[in-house]
């Protein structure tokens, strides 16, 4: 199952400045389905702009809890969070 992948929880920049946060296995992947319009709905009414940050989890439980976490907070909690995660993540990507 989720032997040997590593879980990444992600937070994405929206063109009306909301953040979305969301978990994958494949931030490239998962980015490029946000911005094709497939995949969670928020994304289809929140045009993603970029990948703000991401961080990795060991399995796909432990990113469950940490974006339940993260989705708790307020907006500018999550920036701050954000400046402490990997920023960028798909800067290295491309």
């Amino acid at each position: 199952m989720d032997a040997g992948k590593t879980w990444y929880v992600y937070l994405i920049e929206c063109s009306d400045g909301s953040l979305y946060t969301g978990i994958t296995v494949d931030l490239a992947a998962r980015f490029a389905a946000h911005r094709e319009g497939r995949g969670a709905r928020a994304m289809r009414l929140h045009a993603p702009v970029r990948m703000l940050a991401a961080e990795a989890h060991p399995d796909r439980s432990a990113a469950s809890k940490a974006e339940y976490r993260i989705k708790r907070l307020s907006p500018a909690a999550k920036r701050a969070l954000a400046a402490t995660m990997m920023p960028d993540p798909l800067a290295s990507a491309s």
